[in-house]
Parts: C-alpha cells; structure tokens; sequence
C-alpha cells in the first residue's frame, strides 16, 4: 500500500507518517513535505521518482501526472482498470494527505500583492483530492490533521479503514476544497472592486462557535464568520467573563453593535430582543450610560448593553446591579472589570475596535424556504436633509434629528423613534400600522421616563407617513420636529398638518425598513 503526502500544515504529519509506517504503508512525498519527513528519518519516496519526471516551473507542476492520478482513480474491483495498470506499469495509492496551499494565510497578510495570491491558489492538491475523494471506496483522503488519529486507530485495530470513516472524509474532501474555490473567487472580486450580485452565489464561513441550541432549544446552531479581518465584528470579541454566547445573544448584540456604530460620540445603547430599547449620547460615556439606563429602565432588565468608550469603575458599579446578559466595550478599567465579573453569568466581551463598519458592498442575507434573498447591507444613512415645513429645526432640534434618525434605523418596522438631548425616550418598534408605532413611542416616554417628557421632543419615522395621523399623535404630544423619509402621495397632508401645528419636518429622502 502507498501514501501520497503533500501538506503546507504540517501539524502531527511526522507522527502520523510513522504511524503509516508501522503499518507497511510506503510513502511518498512532494517539495518541503518530502524534506520534513527525510530530516525526521521518515522512509519516504519523492514524487518525482515515482513518476520519472521531475518537479518544474518552479513547482508548479509536481502531481498532475498520469502515474499519480491513475494510482489514485483505479477502481480495485474493476479487472479492466487492474489489467490496464500492470500494462502501464502504475501501482495504486491507497491514502491521499493533501491540505492546500495557504491562500487564506497569504491574503491576509498585510500588503500582499495579486501575485503573491495567486501564486498561493493550489492546482495540484486539489486535483488529487478530489481525485481520492471520487475514489473514496479505495482511496483514504485526509484534509485535516485531526482526522490522523482516527485514521491510525482504524489501521492499528483493523488493519483498514471503515468504509464508513472513507465516506465521511470524502465529504470534508469538498467542503474544503468549495472553500477554497469560493475563498479565491471573493477576493478577485474584491480585487476587481466587483460590487454586483453574483450569477451564482458562493459564500464560505469558518465555524468559531457550537451552540447548545439555536433560537429555541430545538434548533441546532453554530456561529460561523467570514474569511478576512472581521474588524468590529463580534466574530473576534474576546470574552472576558459568563457562560457561552447564545444564538439570541449573539443576534441580538450584533444587532445593537451595528447601530452603536453610527454614533462617534461617547455613546451606550441598550436593546432587547433586537431592538434598541434605550440609547444615550454624551459628553462623556457615564453621560450617555445614564440617558440609555435612564430611557427604558423595565426593557434593560435581561437585556444588552453596547459601549462605544473604555468602561469606568463609576458605570460598572451601576451596572452590576441591574440583570443583563451581555456587555460589549473597547475597553474596561481594570477595577471596573473586576466590579462587573463579580456577576459570574453577564458574558463580557472586549471588542477593541468596536466602531468598525462593515463594507459597504456586504451582503445581507435572509434564508426562505428554497432559496435566499440576498442584499447588499443597509450603509447609508440618508441622501439629504430638507425641511419642507414652514418652520425649521433649531440647532439643537437638527441634533436630535439626525440621532433618533440613526436610531430608527435599526429598529423593527414600522418603526417610530423619539428622542430628546440626545436620549431615545420612546420607541415604536415592530407594529402593523406607522400610528400604531407612533402611540406606543409615545405612550412608552410617558410610562417609562415622566409625564410631559414629549414637551419638545423630537420623532424619527423609519418610512413615510401615509396619512398625516401621526403627526395628529405628535402634536397632542408635544413634539416639535419630524424626521421621515417622504415620498407618500399624501406627503402634502402631512406638511400641511405640521405647518397648521408649528411642527418643524425633514425628509431625508431614504428609508429604512427592517424586517
């Protein structure tokens, strides 16, 4: 029997080679592979004396011959395919251990050039391994150096391996190698600034995290993040404290993460079930905590909170004492971590560049039934701000504008937003009808803060306004400027109504649905 050994990742493949070994398995070996096991007393063939013809262009062509892949696709039950390689003189390759070129490695090495790239796509290993993997029957084809002690197990207790075992190394065979082709694809795409939707969609993942259970406990799930940086994904927080990260915690601080990157400004935002529920800019981090803690002080409880600045033992102290699942910041002063880990469940999580945007050519991805609809992400915030009302915001009013705008933004359509000195005071989130939205909004300012706390608030809405009802519902509330997307063939109403009440509106020309 013969083992064709070719890995960039040459984690355990000497023991493992030796282990081969004692089986009386031969070896053979390629380039840097070839000279690893010969420097650790590996008996081991080099390739070109398998095939007569040596490695050339610069290694570029080692295994794409035909004394390799005949030895690996002959069919051992087939006497045709037998009887034609005794007349070649071929013998067969039993075990192919093959991991590609390092292209995942190489492209994310700081100023690497496209021929750099490109000189790390592998031919060869991949022509082999799906060679073995088409194979399967006869052939062992091992990707991963984890699959090694199973594969020497089975050869050591039986002296083969489980047809079984074959079946399930032929499937990683082409996840890796569709993950490897898909990886190559995106980043020519990227290389090409290529911003249209694919033809045909390929995306790749890496798996970071098992979870217990999906959005309910009879989900299964697993979180998995893109090939590349990830700066600012939660992807590469680091957790400092708690149990595990679930599938709704991960959905739901991702969610409050993407609207903390709209501030720059020291800013906290607290949200619950993937709506924000409380959001707080000021002059400094405790500012904007209280006015977030302050918003919505019912809706925190067992809720996230997201924090754009170093976490101070003056907030932690606060902090400690309210239930919440998760807390996110750049940073922790080194008591203040310490005052928080004394909640031994609150997940704490460090994610050092906290404000990163994603691209703004990302996908946004939805699963239905048979398919998916796919999007690029929703990164802009608005075209333009014009006022179409008799009256213009004040200064102060604009501010509150555009922050409840941002806001609005990222909560559930229909989706009204109010705020004031930069503190949501309300939030619609989620109805079927925009007055629906709109009277919860408010009715939940005047619940959950004080009575009158509208007097001179402000209100984002995620859409038009249809008809000029909830700017009826501003006025009996005290709100003195509009912030809405227009475009409504009733858009006049609503000008009209807040010209009749002294109601500053903007139109930003772009909405945002989230569904």
């Amino acid at each position: 029997m013969k083992a064709l050994i070719s890995v960039s990742d040459k984690t355990g493949i000497v023991e493992f080679a030796k282990g081969l070994e004692k089986q009386g398995i031969e070896i053979i070996s390629t380039g840097g592979t070839y000279q690893k096991l010969k420097e650790e007393k590996v008996e081991v063939m080099e390739i070109s004396e398998l095939t007569g013809f040596p490695e050339c262009l610069d290694g570029r062509v080692k295994t794409l011959h035909p004394v390799v892949h005949a030895g690996i696709l002959a069919r051992r039950d087939k006497q045709e395919h037998k009887k034609q390689l005794k007349e070649l003189n071929i013998d067969t390759i039993d075990f192919v251990v093959v991991n590609l070129y390092p292209f995942k490695q190489t492209i994310l090495k700081e100023g690497v050039t496209n021929e750099e790239a490109i000189e790390n796509i592998d031919i060869g290993g991949p022509t082999m391994l799906r060679s073995a993997a088409k194979n399967y029957q006869d052939v062992t084809v091992i990707t991963n150096p984890e699959d090694y002690e199973i594969v020497l197990k089975e050869l050591e207790e039986n002296k083969e391996v489980s047809k079984e075992t074959k079946f399930r190394l032929m499937q990683k065979v082409f996840e890796h190698t569709a993950n490897y082709d898909a990886m190559i694809a995106n980043h020519i795409k990227q290389q090409r600034k290529d911003e249209s939707l694919p033809e045909k969609l390929t995306l790749t993942y890496e798996k970071v995290q098992e979870m217990r259970y999906g959005e309910n406990p009879h989900q299964k799930a697993a979180l998995y993040k893109e090939i590349g940086k990830c700066e600012g994904s939660l992807t590469t927080a680091t957790q400092l404290n708690g149990k595990e990260m679930s599938f709704n915690n991960i959905n739901d601080t991702n969610g409050a993460l993407e609207l903390l990157k709209e501030f720059e400004e020291p800013t906290v935002v607290a949200c619950k079930h993937g709506n924000p529920c409380g959001v707080g800019s000021g002059h400094d981090i405790y500012e904007a905590w209280k006015k977030a803690f302050e918003a919505d002080k019912t809706s925190i409880f067992g809720g996230i909170v997201v924090i754009n600045r170093e976490v101070t033992v003056k907030m932690a102290n606060e902090i400690k004492d309210i239930f919440l699942e998760v807390v996110v910041a750049p940073s922790f002063e080194g008591e203040a971590l310490q005052i928080l880990k004394q909640k031994k469940n609150v997940r704490i999580l460090e994610l050092r560049n906290i404000s990163k945007k994603q691209k703004e050519n990302a996908y946004d991805i939805k699963k239905i039934n048979g398919g998916a609809i796919v999007q690029t992400i929703d990164a802009k915030l608005l075209e333009e701000c014009e006022v179409v009302t008799n009256v213009k915001p004040t200064p102060e009013q604009m501010e509150d504008l555009l922050f409840t705008w941002k806001i609005v933004k990222y909560v559930k359509s229909n989706a009204i937003a109010i705020g004031k000195n930069k503190q949501s005071i309300g939030i619609g989130p989620g109805q079927v009808n925009r007055i629906w939205a709109t009277k919860q909004a408010i009715e939940h300012s005047e619940e959950l803060i004080q009575k009158g706390i509208t007097q001179g608030s402000v209100l984002a809405s995620d859409a038009f306004f249809p008809f000029s009802d909830c700017v009826e519902e501003a006025h009996k509330a005290g709100i003195k400027a509009i912030i809405q997307p227009g475009g409504s063939i009733k858009d006049q109403d609503s000008i009209d109504k807040c010209n009749e009440y002294g109601i500053a509106m903007v139109f930003t020309k772009m909405r945002h649905f989230k569904h």
